[in-house]
């Protein structure tokens, strides 16, 4: 199940990072006829394709339009979904047309999933996710909000990871595991029991950095 309307095509998309390419290939593989980024660091007349980049958006959305946070950073997702909901922005939610949901999966209002991503069943997905490009998020796992699950990584089934994590590309987070909230798994690490403290880890076996 994907909370909010997933089918309207378009799109005012806050940020205009690198991000923000990924969330507008997607929308517009997905039928979006109209996209429009909001980045304060918009030069003038600065495009992408044929869309353009304005500095600020304090205007009521056109009919039939929604919002979508495209920042890469958890925090700044967060800021903007507080910001939508204050001004009654109808948010969308993006799942790409070849990424597989399971049975009885929830993917929550804000997120995105990602090209040939997987969520398997009975998982659910939190508001302000990335589950990125051929990400794994197996059967019965719980994604807290504003966790980006980077490329190519793996959540194995029945694990819970927290709110404000990332998690590398190419990491491997085997079953059964709970993991804090504002954890950063390095790239490519391998988690193999539960994390209870936030902080940054990587490696395999994975270990805490010191700071």
């Amino acid at each position: 199940m994907v909370d909010e309307d997933n089918s309207k095509p378009n799109l005012i998309i806050f940020g205009f990072g690198g991000h923000a390419r990924a969330v507008a290939d997607v929308a517009l593989a997905n039928g979006s006829d109209e996209l429009i980024f909001v980045d304060v660091n918009a030069r003038a007349n600065e495009k992408f394709l044929r869309y353009p980049v304005v500095d600020t958006w304090e205007d009521a959305l056109p009919a039939g339009w929604q919002v979508f946070s495209a920042a890469g950073d958890a925090s700044a997702r967060s800021a903007h979904l507080e910001l939508f909901r204050a001004r009654g922005w109808p948010l969308a939610t993006l799942v790409a047309s070849s990424a597989t949901i399971g049975a009885g999966a929830q993917v929550a209002a804000g997120s995105l999933v990602a090209r040939h991503a997987h969520v398997g069943p009975m998982a659910t997905i939190g508001v302000g996710c990335i589950i990125n490009t051929g990400a794994v998020i197996e059967h019965e796992c719980a994604i807290g909000e504003f966790t980006h699950v980077s490329v190519n990584s793996t959540v194995a089934g029945r694990t819970k990871i927290g709110r404000l994590c990332m998690i590398g590309a190419g990491a491997t987070v085997i079953d059964s595991l709970e993991i804090a909230d504002q954890v950063v798994v390095g790239a490519g690490a391998v988690v193999h029991r539960s994390i209870r403290e936030p902080g940054v880890y990587v490696g395999n076996p994975f270990r805490k950095l010191d700071r």
